[in-house]
C-alpha cells in the first residue's frame, strides 16, 4: 500500500506543475486599443483585380476614391503583377469606380503580357 501513496503523491506533483498561470498568458495578448489603432493607420498595399478599360490612357490607372483614401494614394500608384511586372502610373481617382478593381489601358497590359482580370498588388508610389 505504501507504493500506492508514492504514486499518488507523484501524480499530484506533476499535475501541479502542469497548471499554467493565465495572467502570464494574457500578458502576451495586446489590448484591443492597440489592435484597433493598427487598423486606423490604413493598409500599405492591397491585392485586387486589374481590369482593361479603353477610356484610360497608357500612363494612367483609374481607381476608386475609397481605395485612394485607404491606401493614401494622391498622385501616383505602383501596380505589381505576380511580383515580376511593376508599373508606376498616374492615379486617376474616380468616385464611380469599384474599390475592388484597378482599371488600366489594355494596350499597355497586352504589350507586357498581362491578361485582363489578373490579380495585382497596388500601393502608393
Amino acid at each position: 500500500m505504501s507504493g500506492d501513496n508514492v504514486k499518488d503523491d507523484a501524480t499530484e506533483e506533476i499535475e501541479q506543475h502542469e497548471k499554467i498561470d493565465l495572467k502570464k498568458l494574457l500578458a502576451v495578448v495586446p489590448p484591443p486599443s492597440e489592435v484597433l489603432s493598427r487598423k486606423k493607420q490604413g493598409a500599405k498595399e492591397k491585392r485586387l483585380r486589374l481590369l482593361y478599360d479603353n477610356s484610360v490612357n497608357e500612363d494612367e490607372a483609374k481607381i476608386s476614391s475609397l481605395l485612394a483614401k485607404e491606401l493614401n494614394i494622391k498622385d501616383y500608384v505602383e501596380i505589381s503583377v505576380a511580383g515580376k511586372k511593376r508599373f508606376k502610373l498616374k492615379a486617376v481617382i474616380n468616385d464611380s469606380a469599384s474599390p475592388n478593381f484597378v482599371y488600366v489601358n489594355p494596350e499597355l497590359m497586352k504589350k507586357n503580357g498581362i491578361a485582363d482580370n489578373s490579380i495585382c498588388t497596388i500601393r502608393a508610389a
